[in-house]
Order: C-alpha cells, then structure tokens, then sequence
C-alpha cells in the first residue's frame, strides 16, 4: 500500500512504495496537495505491482507517466507513436504544401516507417539519431546521395513540428549529418545545341512540342503535361501556368518556335483539352512524373545520348541503386538559363522566366514586364 510523507523543509509530499523487487522507494510527486499526491503514490505503487507480475509493459509505462503528468499539471502529457504522429504531420501537410510537395513528403516517410517495421508503434521519443542514422545508411544503398538528403530534410522538418509540439524534446534527426555529395558527380548540365537536334530528330510529334515548350520557357515535366488549351493565348503568344511544385503564376511569352509548333495543331473547341493528350493522360492515372520521365529518357537513347536500361545484369536489379543521368528534361531548364545567359539578358530577368527565386526580386519586389521577357525570349536562338 502507497503511503506519503512530508520532509521538514519542503511543501511536496513524497510517496512511498515498494519496488518490483522488494525494496521500498520513495518519490516526490511534486505537489503540495496531499489528495493529488496520494493518487501519484497510488499510481506508482500499481505499477510496481504489475513490474512484479512481469506484465509491465512500455504502453503502461507511458499510460502511468500521462495519468503522473495529467494529475499535477491538469493537462494531458502530449505523446505519440512514431507511425502515428508521420501520419497525422502528413495529413496537415495535405492541406499546406503544394501535391507535389506533399507527394516527395508521403515517398520520404513511406521509407521511414518500412525501415523501422515494427518499432515504428514505438512512442516517438524511441525515434533516437543512432536509429535514424542506420535509416539514413540504408538508404544510401538504394537511393542517390541527393536523394537520402532530401529525404533527411524532410525528417528533420517534420521532427521539428513534434520538438515545437512538445512531443519530444530534441530533434533527433537534426543530430544525423548529411551524405556528402561529389562534386560533378550526377550533376545535371545543359545540353549542347547538337544534342537538341539529335533529341528533336528522335522525338515524335507530340514529345517534340513538349521539348521546345520546356526549352523555350523553362517549365517543368509535369507542368507541360497538364497544358491545357486555358493556358493558352494564341492572339498575343503567351502562357499561363500556376506550377505545381511551388504554386507560382508565371506569365511567359511564347517564343516563335513553340507558336509555329502550336499553330498547326489542330484547333479545339474545348479550352479544357490537352495540349499533350498522351503526355495529359499519364498524369492523371499517376501523379509521379517517372513514367514521363522514362519516356524522355528512351528518346536520348534513340538519340544515342544515353544506354539502354536493363534490370538483367548482375547487382543492377530494381532494388539497387539505379545510376542517374547527367541529362534528363530537367537539363533544359539549364539548357534555357544558359541560353537566355549567352544572350545577354540580366540574371534577374532569366530567373524570373525560368521561375528561380530570385534575391534581388524578393528584396526590391522588382516586377519583369511582359515585353522585356518576350525580348529576353526572342533572344534565344532558334533550335529548329
């Protein structure tokens, strides 16, 4: 039976109660009040009580800590288990990040929770940077270093939700240090003025007009996926897109290799209609951009700018680490910076057509007008 006492020189009571093994304990329950206190004591001695029976378990340990905490400080303890709080974090990230943004999330702690199996029902304080540094080395053996340092930032994002929650104390992740990443190494380049004609040549008619779209205006895959027609003003040969991966309006004009391309499509009565049915399609049935980004990828092989991928040989099956490219369609934002670049346009202007945040715009709130992009535009050479 838990009993309390009170010492000379301090207002808590301390409770009094025996150990698993036999021993008595005293503990200070922290509170002034003796009816608080004794059911502190109370608690501590039903703990011990089922210590004894070996079944003391970590969900009563915590259970007993909550009802500790709940009965001093009139609040509950705030906790959580690891699955639990990545799923509920995700769930509030539905709403405040962009899709895509939510998707690279969902990828990062899908990876998280598989690694961790069955610990992660652990409260999330078991979540330490030793486990999470195991975490980050496995992942090095599938993934690129880039890859595994995003996916840490990510940990390290939502850790810090949970720190600020009070769900934890520190952020473990925080802990874990970065991979390395070699200089040059899988770094993505422009491509070289015989490279696009090479890749012209092999693209049918459709992949054709999107690549002249990402070169000459610099959007994303996935942006140029889901053009539509809306998007579209063929009067004044502008575009007008809010991007998907950072939800910015971008206005761009239409340099005339991409209007000679889009006039001699046949004309839509729908201004919702794709302008890439095909490439449209594919985003609707998955929001990954990877089987797009495979399709690129067999035209620089028909180009003879990249081998042939095979899951065939020895230690390259689909669980290993599959070896980046240095040029992939991502390259012709590149390939556009640099080109609007050796054209002489100011960085300013070539980071807003591109969609870069640029440091000067954001102190000086400069606004690029229409006409000095489109110069900036014309001023590209003329790839076809």
């Amino acid at each position: 039976m838990a009993s309390l006492r009170r010492l000379p020189n301090s207002p808590n009571w301390i409770a009094c109660f025996t150990l698993p093994d036999g021993r008595r304990a005293q503990r200070s329950t922290g509170t002034p009040d003796r009816h608080a206190a004794q059911r502190i004591a109370n608690a501590f001695e039903d703990a011990a009580q089922e210590g004894r029976r070996g079944r003391f378990t970590e969900f009563q340990a915590r259970k007993v800590i909550g009802d500790i905490y709940a009965i001093s400080n009139g609040d509950q303890l705030a906790s959580s288990t690891i699955q639990d709080f990545f799923e509920s974090w995700l769930k509030r990230k539905e709403i405040e990040a962009t899709p895509k943004t939510h998707e690279r999330y969902q990828t990062a702690i899908h990876h998280v929770l598989r690694f961790l199996g069955a610990k992660a029902r652990h409260d999330i304080t078991h979540l330490s940077g030793k486990e999470i540094t195991l975490f980050r080395d496995a992942l090095a053996e599938k993934l690129s270093a880039a890859s595994v340092n995003t996916t840490l930032k990510i940990l390290r994002t939502a850790l810090g939700q949970a720190r600020r929650e009070g769900v934890v104390d520190t952020n473990e992740a925080e802990r874990v240090a970065m991979l390395k990443v070699a200089a040059g190494k899988n770094a993505r380049r422009p491509f070289t003025m015989d490279e696009l004609k090479l890749i012209l040549k092999a693209a049918n008619e459709q992949w054709r007009g999107m690549i002249l779209v990402g070169l000459y205006t610099g959007l994303r895959l996935s942006d140029i996926a889901e053009l539509t027609w809306l998007n579209i003003d063929l009067e004044n040969a502008g575009v007008n897109v809010v991007t998907g991966k950072t939800g910015r309006r971008q206005i761009l004009p239409l340099a005339k290799p991409v209007m000679r391309y889009l006039e001699q499509l046949p004309s839509s009565d729908d201004p919702s209609a794709p302008l890439f049915p095909e490439a449209y399609a594919a985003r609707q049935r998955s929001r990954n951009s990877g089987m797009l980004s495979n399709q690129f990828y067999e035209i620089l092989v028909a180009a003879g700018l990249a081998k042939k991928r095979t899951h065939g040989s020895i230690d390259k099956g689909r669980t290993s680490r599959r070896e980046l490219s240095d040029i992939t369609f991502h390259s012709l934002r590149h390939t556009a910076t640099s080109l609007l670049k050796n054209a002489g346009v100011s960085d300013v202007v070539a980071r807003d057509i591109i969609g870069h945040e640029s440091e000067a715009i954001s102190r000086n709130y400069t606004h690029i007008d229409t006409e000095t992009k489109r110069r900036a535009i014309d001023a590209m050479p003329d790839i076809t």
